[in-house]
């Protein structure tokens, strides 16, 4: 089990690696009753124990909520993964295109924050105080309530998805919108409606950015 070097403040625990964050919190996950998660992809918070979907639904009766990251639904597999968890564990899952910090709220009583890695682990604030636990609750509540249900957001980037490796590779190699329309066969109006949903997909601003977090999420 990896341990790494635990800092504790007054409200605040500084955790390094999943084993050791499962260890320190794993008894909390078992009895949460309400689990809230902010995930950028679908490989975190997960360690030889399991991830968090499957410890808190070994628990009994609880309310799992998941946001995700709406560039996740550009690749298939992901996408196939998030409503196979969905259905496994009982999970409500929305999607956002808003930037998302990877949290985890249990019971409105703990939040877990993850940080950078160092040396391979990864670090996890853990939140004890109650009014910044109730900070963090409050911004997954504002982004929850405007974020989109899974099968809804699947449905409606399921073109676009189909067209995202060859749009990510135009763009990438600096084609002009005629050039890169003509070869997907599509109107130039109709590629350049593509890159826009692809852009708000990725919550990018610009396809210069767009290209950064197809990089990040591996679609590229």
């Amino acid at each position: 089990m990896a341990t790494g070097d635990v800092r504790s403040g007054a409200a605040v625990t500084i955790v390094r690696g999943e084993e050791e964050l499962f260890r320190r919190i794993g008894h909390l996950v078992l009895a949460a009753t309400d689990f809230s998660c902010m995930a950028g992809d679908v490989t975190r918070w997960v360690s030889d124990t399991g991830n968090f979907e499957s410890v808190v639904s070994r628990s009994g009766r609880v309310r799992i909520r998941k946001l995700y990251s709406s560039g996740l639904l550009l690749d298939a597999v992901s996408a196939q993964e998030l409503t196979r968890r969905r259905d496994e564990h009982g999970a409500q899952i929305r999607i956002t295109s808003d930037d998302l910090n990877e949290t985890v709220v249990v019971d409105d009583r703990v939040a877990i924050l993850a940080g950078g890695r160092v040396d391979g682990l990864r670090s996890y604030s853990v939140l004890t105080q109650p009014e910044t636990v109730q900070g963090v609750v409050s911004l997954f509540e504002t982004v929850w309530r405007s974020a989109t249900d899974l099968d809804v957001y699947d449905a409606q980037v399921a073109e676009i998805r189909k067209l995202a490796p060859a749009v990510l590779d135009l763009l990438g190699q600096g084609e002009k919108d005629e050039s890169a329309a003509r070869q997907l066969g599509l109107s130039v109006r109709t590629y350049r409606r593509r890159v826009g949903e692809l852009m708000a997909a990725l919550g990018a601003t610009s396809r210069f950015q767009a290209g950064v977090r197809a990089r990040e999420l591996g679609l590229v």
